[in-house]
């Protein structure tokens, strides 16, 4: 059964209609980040530059395991290969945060664009297989993710980062607001 007015599950709505001042205060919250976000672009880029670094520090450390557990898989090469790259850009925004955002934005891109690479090779070596396609998308995403970045330099790097974030926060809190609101 679905809840008339949001479509949901009535029973994803019980739960936050039981939760509806938490969801109300979290969406304030991220609101208020959203909108300072917005405002302080280049300290919200610096702040998320080295978050994001730690993000990387791991995501490269979970890749790199998996790739050396599956040294049989024919694409293990290059799943090693895309962790490398993420360990290494790991490496450079956790460790050195007050290097240039021009530096994170082109190697960013630089990433990106390795990374949309190698999910294309990845794809055309499973192509008979079931999923390749989306493999392929994301390797096309991900480059174009890649040429956008590095094309916007030098300009965009102060504030492309934080502006994003801004934009996710405040999107988010609007939403729990809303969700809250309609748990009524």
């Amino acid at each position: 059964m679905t809840d008339p007015i949001t479509g949901m599950p009535a029973s994803v709505m019980d739960a936050v209609r039981a939760h509806r001042g938490r969801f109300r205060t979290i969406g304030f919250l991220m609101i208020a980040v959203g909108v300072l976000a917005i405002l302080f672009p280049i300290i919200f880029s610096v702040v998320a530059k080295v978050a994001l670094g730690w993000v990387f520090l791991l995501t490269g450390a979970v890749l790199l395991w998996h790739a050396v557990q599956s040294r049989g898989w024919r694409s293990g090469l290059l799943a090693g290969a895309i962790a490398i790259l993420h360990l290494a850009l790991g490496v450079y925004l956790a460790f050195f945060a007050l290097t240039g955002l021009v530096g994170l934005t082109l190697l960013l891109g630089i990433v990106f664009l390795a990374q949309g690479v190698a999910e294309g090779l990845m794809a055309i070596q499973h192509r008979p297989e079931s999923g390749w396609g989306w493999l392929a998308l994301n390797g096309i995403v991900t480059l174009a993710l890649g040429v956008l970045l590095i094309a916007g330099l030098p300009g965009t790097a102060l504030w492309a980062i934080g502006v994003m974030l801004g934009i996710n926060f405040l999107s988010t809190g609007i939403a729990f607001v809303a969700l809250a609101r309609n748990a009524g």
